[in-house]
């Protein structure tokens, strides 16, 4: 299988193109349900994509602070529960932290699956259809109704691996 697009962008992608395209889906996403995205909506998932790594709540609260008064921590949880419903954002459990949507196809029943770099932190997300399916149908076989599966690798991805 190959991917449309890389898992971990390049060290010198246009993070200012890929931020600006992330908040234009958010926007149309909000829009397309009927939901409100606020301006603190907004910059928790600004935040957020600031990296291309997880950050916890106190580090988006950090994050905002450097532009803003400091937000109170309900606040900031109120939002990302809001982004997370919406799929606009992930929480990476093993991290106990938060990581903007990278892929803009998966519904509700989806697999996700994080690629998560033990060098330098970076997470990539990478479609997971191919077994989403049969986790599914056998979740099903038991009498679970599935929602949203997270699958978390670990590893090293490849521009620490070119860098070693």
């Amino acid at each position: 299988m190959t991917l449309a697009k890389p898992a971990f962008p390049a060290p010198d992608h246009d993070h200012g193109r890929c931020t600006a395209d992330a908040l234009a889906h958010a926007e149309e996403v909000c829009e397309q349900r009927a939901q409100k995205f606020t301006l603190i909506r907004r910059q928790v998932l600004g935040a957020l994509l600031s990296s291309h790594r997880p950050l916890g709540a106190y580090e988006v609260i950090d994050e905002l602070a450097k532009s803003m008064s400091r937000p109170a921590p309900i606040t900031v949880y109120r939002a990302l529960d809001f982004l997370m419903a919406n799929g606009l954002v992930h929480r990476i459990e093993s991290r106990n932290a938060y990581l903007a949507c990278a892929a803009h196809d998966h519904d509700a029943t989806s697999a996700v699956a994080f690629l998560i770099c033990e060098r330098c932190g970076l997470v990539g997300e990478i479609p997971s259809a191919s077994f989403a399916g049969d986790l599914n149908a056998a979740a099903r076989s038991s009498g679970f109704a599935p929602k949203l599966s997270v699958v978390e690798i670990t590893g090293v991805c490849t521009h620490c691996q070119k860098a070693a």
